[in-house]
């Protein structure tokens, strides 16, 4: 059996693993147009939910992975420099090259083949084998060589946003909203190390404009908004690494699979980063595409569509929340106008699933705020 993947991010490089160590006498290769040590973006963010299905579904991978990550056990919102804590919504996070030469380590002691620097032009050149694996992104290569059998589609989001990275270490995951004479922004940040954060920043398409930062350079984009984040920044810079303003695409397949080609991860779907759950579903991919072929043997149909059958309801499920969520940030410039307390509140219900009831179960503290804080409005409405 010759299994190829395309891609050495998490979903490629974790189901090559999995699939390797089950599978010993198959040949398992994966080629990626990086060099090992490349990566975009800071760091990757897991919520308590995502830490529990790895611990349940590949736990020595977890009990390895479990000490080389930042966590903390509650979100913050900061609006009008008023700080509203989230206590029970815990994250951990890790650096994206951290994480991915983890991996790699791994992968390579099971003895997969891994074969960086290598782009791959033409679809021929990897699909001669038993399986074919698109692990390669957003941008997925061989997505777009079968683009008519895999039917995608795109919608783009208005919004613009910049992934950088600072030296300024935070509590916990944050989003803090500022506003200045241009327009409202918020950023998305959270350490992924001892020493470095990740700090995205976002703001509406008219902000972006007003502000000039559809013509600025990456230099002075960053350096703008290190002026509006001073406050939460304590004197750190940002720092670049290809940090250009970008949409983000709203990406789904009609198909996951031709014959005997598989998309998974974000090469198949994306999933808004605002709900930190893109990598969660790459390795849940991975561990449903190796469970799969568990029961399947090395029948490529069979475990193909056992592996749709299994994941397609729970994918779309987290992408209806995830694409709940993006439009909340769609409409940045209206949630400005809340209270610190309120705009809190909405963001934490902003998927439609999340009922009072539920909220005083997982956040008793912040509900109690909230509660208090509705009875003084109608008080003073009154």
């Amino acid at each position: 059996m010759l299994i190829n993947i395309v891609g050495a991010g998490p979903a490629g490089l974790l189901f090559a693993l999995l699939i390797k160590r089950r599978c010993l006498s198959w040949h398992v290769r994966v080629f990626e147009q990086n060099p090992p040590d490349a990566t975009f973006g800071f760091g990757v963010v897991f919520s308590l939910n995502a830490l529990a299905f790895l611990e349940r579904d590949v736990p020595d991978f977890h009990a390895q992975l479990i000490g080389r990550l930042e966590s903390w056990p509650m979100q913050r919102i900061v609006h009008r420099d008023e700080r509203v804590d989230i206590d029970g919504n815990g994250f951990s996070a890790i650096g994206r090259l951290e994480l991915n030469q983890f991996l790699q380590e791994l992968c390579a002691s099971a003895g997969v083949e891994i074969e960086y620097r290598r782009a791959i032009v033409s679809i021929d050149e990897v699909r001669n084998c038993d399986l074919l694996v698109g692990a390669d992104g957003a941008n997925s290569f061989i997505r777009r060589a079968l683009e008519t059998e895999f039917a995608p589609q795109v919608e783009w989001l208005s919004n613009r946003f910049a992934w950088y990275g600072t030296r300024q270490p935070f509590d916990c995951l944050s989003l803090t909203f500022r506003a200045n004479s241009d327009g409202s922004f918020v950023a998305h940040h959270y350490r992924h190390s001892p020493t470095m954060s990740t700090f995205v920043v976002e703001c509406d398409e008219i902000t972006w404009r007003c502000a000039g930062l559809d013509g600025m350079s990456e230099n002075d984009s960053r350096t703008y908004c290190e002026r509006v984040f001073a406050p939460d920044l304590s004197g750190n810079s940002l720092v670049s690494n290809k940090s250009i303003w970008r949409q983000f695409p709203l990406l789904a397949t009609r198909r996951w699979y031709v014959g005997n080609v598989l998309l998974i991860g974000d090469a198949s779907r994306t999933v808004h980063f605002s709900i930190g759950s893109g990598t969660r579903l790459a390795f849940e991919d991975a561990i449903a595409l190796d469970r799969a072929f568990a029961e399947a043997g090395d029948d490529v149909p069979d475990a193909l569509a056992a592996f749709e059958r299994e994941r397609r309801p729970v994918v779309e499920k987290i992408v209806a929340a995830a694409n709940a969520s993006s439009y909340w940030y769609e409409r940045l410039p209206e949630k400005m106008k809340l209270q610190p307390w309120e705009l809190a509140y909405d963001y934490m219900t902003r998927s439609g699933r999340m009922t009072d009831e539920r909220l005083r179960e997982l956040s008793p503290k912040f509900m109690a705020r909230v509660e208090m804080e509705r009875a003084a409005k109608t008080r003073g409405e009154s």
